[in-house]
């Protein structure tokens, strides 16, 4: 009888350590393959961003600026990993992407769009509003293959000269999460191009708006880690003690870590963005 009785525990222990795998997020503005980077050009650092990657074991990871050589590149790198997502310009390949890696052995796709960030979202190369470049959101709705849990990833770039289209965008998001998700858990990772005192976090963060979004960062149970601001341009150390690349939340998630990675190999980093890291539980 204690043996059953033990067998029982032990087994009930593994079902709920089994529903609580937490799942490893990263948000990455990769920095665009160009040359005039000089030693800091992709060649020389996509298999440390690719080690990043398999270090902190990501299981979705939203990136920025990808080129579609550099797609190509990265699903080399990461074996274990697909993605969806397509280029800005003619929503194929042209362009820079928002895309999204998934560890295929912990998750499952089961649908995936993209949109524009303008006033026709469903045209693809549209540019929005004062935007000085064409900008796209790429979702993905997942199931973790462990938790049988349901979520939603989405992955956005916004503009960095448009005041009036980065508020916009915020806006459209927050409509767009709630109309393509509604009650599911979302997880919203991107580089934002602003601060959190500026408009367009304050909208996406404005707790006074049923739709509103959760920065990772606030509510994680153990401090943040490493620096406060997100971009280096290829400097030691940030360059302004804010971020601009996050990690939001919308359901019912328990954070339990955040952090801005911030590693060099020879003082030279794997792009001129830190990556943005969250270990978290979908309750």
């Amino acid at each position: 009888m204690k043996k059953a009785v033990s067998l029982v525990l032990l087994l009930l222990a593994g079902v709920m350590v089994f529903a609580q795998a937490p799942l490893h997020v990263m948000t990455f503005n990769i920095r665009m393959n160009t040359p005039n980077d000089s030693l800091n050009a992709w060649p020389h650092r996509k298999d440390k961003l690719a080690s990043t990657v398999q270090f902190y074991n990501i299981s979705t990871l939203g990136v920025q600026e990808a080129l579609d050589d550099q797609m190509q590149d990265l699903h080399r790198l990461l074996p274990g990993y697909k993605s969806i997502g397509v280029g800005r310009d003619d929503g194929k390949t042209k362009g820079e992407y928002s895309a999204i890696f998934y560890d295929v052995n912990r998750l499952q796709l089961l649908d995936q769009q993209t949109f524009w960030l303008s006033e026709s979202p469903t045209v693809p190369g549209s540019k929005g509003w004062d935007a000085a470049i064409t900008r796209i959101v790429t979702w993905g709705k997942f199931k973790d293959k462990q938790t049988g849990k349901v979520f939603y990833h989405f992955n956005t770039h916004f503009d960095h000269m448009g005041k009036i289209a980065r508020r916009e965008s915020a806006k459209l998001l927050l409509q767009k999460v709630h109309d393509i998700a509604g009650k599911t858990p979302v997880i919203i990772t991107g580089d934002f191009n602003a601060t959190p005192d500026d408009e367009p976090i304050r909208v996406v963060t404005d707790v006074n708006n049923a739709l509103h979004f959760t920065d990772s960062k606030a509510v994680s149970k153990t401090p943040h880690y490493g620096p406060v601001g997100t971009f280096n341009g290829w400097q030691a150390g940030e360059m302004e003690p804010a971020p601009i690349d996050y990690i939001f939340l919308k359901g019912n998630f328990e954070v339990l870590k955040h952090a801005t990675i911030s590693e060099t190999w020879g003082g030279r980093y794997a792009s001129d963005h830190f990556s943005v890291f969250t270990v978290i539980n979908i309750k």
